[in-house]
């Protein structure tokens, strides 16, 4: 296998993982560290409630693994917030995003090639994905069309998680007031050289998802991310006017045309109960709307990192060190040679 002569981030998004977290990481450090000249495991644990964050300690010892970077959040947030945690504190030359349950690391080789061939952001999909409830594939079905009809991206295909990313592009999203939000579709929506690439491998562990979170989760890239929401507003409330005004000239009509007109319950009727009924869904999407823009401007960090540590063995100091000892000896032995001489 080829050694790429790059700085390799690499960013695990963990929660409630003792038992297979040590398996996971030795794994991950023995295939990266044979693959790039130098890299760094960085760890966000996603605030686990067993004996993750004990475990992360004792791995960043003195017998512990290298390179290790762990940050410990202090409450529970989503997967792009946890994994933009590590991305913001990264310092490779290119970034890979690893979900280590359902991700295969292996075919991190073939991402790698690419983006060192030039490519600023690779996607990876694994085609091999966990078993859902039939209510949750229903809501990720209607999510996506929704997000492709109003961004033109179907956000699973074209943007999954597994990612690399240059330090270009994660340049780029700093510069967003809210990239904990953004991270998700910038890197495919922001113009940079981009490669899709598919694989076929059996996720290490069945990941139920939480349909409640997923809606929340989804709403809000939805109106974050986009003023299509806003124009569906402005679409509906022209709707409902435009509705006003016809069903007027109907009823003006049907006032001069006809001369026995009948009451006009039925018409009052259906009148009354089309305009509520717009007016519910224009305000519902307005709320919503409204809403997300409060919290955003109002709210605080969407994250606290409670604990930092870092492992107490760095290649990089190593190397260093190496080198400042193999230049002394040099000088050392060239000023023997004048003395002797």
């Amino acid at each position: 296998m080829a050694v790429f002569p790059v700085f390799l981030s690499i960013v695990f998004v963990v929660r409630d993982q003792s038992i297979q977290i040590e398996s996971l990481l030795a794994e991950a450090e023995a295939r990266v560290s044979s693959l790039v000249s130098d890299y760094e495991l960085i760890i966000v644990d996603n605030a686990s409630e067993d004996e993750s964050v004990a475990i992360l300690k004792k791995l960043t010892g003195e017998q512990g693994l290298p390179n290790l970077q762990v940050y410990a959040l202090t409450k529970d947030v989503d997967a792009d917030t946890a994994a933009w945690v590590g991305l913001e504190n990264a310092l490779g030359d290119f970034v890979a995003v690893i979900d280590p349950l359902a991700d295969d690391i292996g075919f991190l080789p073939e991402m790698l090639d690419s983006a060192v061939s030039g490519a600023d952001v690779v996607f990876a999909t694994n085609e091999q994905r966990a078993p859902q409830n039939l209510a949750y594939r229903m809501a990720y079905s209607a999510f996506n069309r929704l997000y492709t009809w109003f961004n033109g991206i179907h956000l699973a295909k074209e943007a999954p998680q597994y990612r690399v990313l240059s330090k270009r592009v994660v340049n780029f999203i700093l510069q967003h007031p809210q990239p904990a939000v953004t991270y998700r579709h910038l890197p495919a929506t922001g113009g940079f050289a981009r490669v899709n690439l598919n694989y076929s491998a059996m996720p290490k562990s069945v990941q139920k998802k939480r349909l409640r979170e997923s809606i929340d989760r989804g709403i809000r890239l939805l109106v974050s991310t986009t003023n299509a929401p806003m124009r569906l507003v402005t679409s509906l409330s022209l709707f409902g006017a435009v509705a006003n005004v016809i069903y007027s000239i109907y009823v003006i009509a049907i006032g001069l045309v006809k001369t026995d007109v009948a009451p006009g319950w039925v018409s009052l009727s259906l009148q009354q109960s089309g305009m509520f009924f717009l007016i519910s869904l224009v305000l519902l999407v307005l709320g919503e709307y409204i809403l997300q823009m409060a919290s955003l401007s109002n709210e605080g960090p969407l994250y606290h990192v409670g604990q930092e540590f870092t492992s107490a063995r760095m290649t990089r100091r190593e190397k260093l060190n190496i080198e400042e000892v193999a230049a002394a000896l040099a000088v050392t032995s060239a000023l023997d040679r004048e003395h002797v001489a």
